[in-house]
């Protein structure tokens, strides 16, 4: 089994701590800008960042499969892991100011399959993830941009 590794980085036109507190609430903001990949999205315990326990189902790649994801914040405000509890996958989620805007990297790694599937899977499942975490980083570009002057981000803590 080898680890396969994906990621892809975009600019987010608000400031980092705007963004971070999209990213990490579940319950209200999140869910607003995943690509129609992503699909019957829950909220199974908390919301806003660490503890947080969120279900979904993605399609990528020809393939569909359910994802329960555990939220953690090992450097709140600016790290997000998500891991998920039924696999090795993680994914994690960096915002680096750059001036007015942000800097959003999104990492995802896991162990691939063996054999001839683990063979498929890494020729094939990085690229179809990368072109749904690039389509999520436009869509989260506009979603901050429409929430500018959302009432629910100010101090908010994050």
């Amino acid at each position: 089994m080898a680890e396969i590794y994906v990621t892809a980085e975009g600019t987010v036109h608000a400031p980092a701590d705007r963004v971070y507190a999209l990213i990490s609430d579940f319950k209200q903001h999140h869910h607003r800008f995943l690509p129609p990949s992503f699909t019957n999205y829950h909220v199974e315990q908390g919301g806003v960042g660490a503890g947080t326990v969120i279900t979904f189902t993605a399609t990528g790649g020809g393939r569909t499969r359910g994802f329960r994801m555990r939220v953690e914040e090992p450097d709140p405000g600016r790290v997000m892991v998500e891991a998920d509890t039924m696999s090795s996958l993680v994914t994690t989620w960096t915002v680096m100011p750059e001036g007015d805007a942000s800097r959003v990297r999104i990492e995802t790694r896991w162990n691939g399959a063996a054999g001839v599937p683990g063979f498929f899977e890494r020729l094939f499942a990085p690229r179809a993830m990368r072109r749904i975490y690039r389509e999520e980083l436009k869509r989260l570009d506009r979603y901050a941009r429409s929430q500018r002057q959302a009432p629910e981000l100010v101090g908010s803590g994050h």
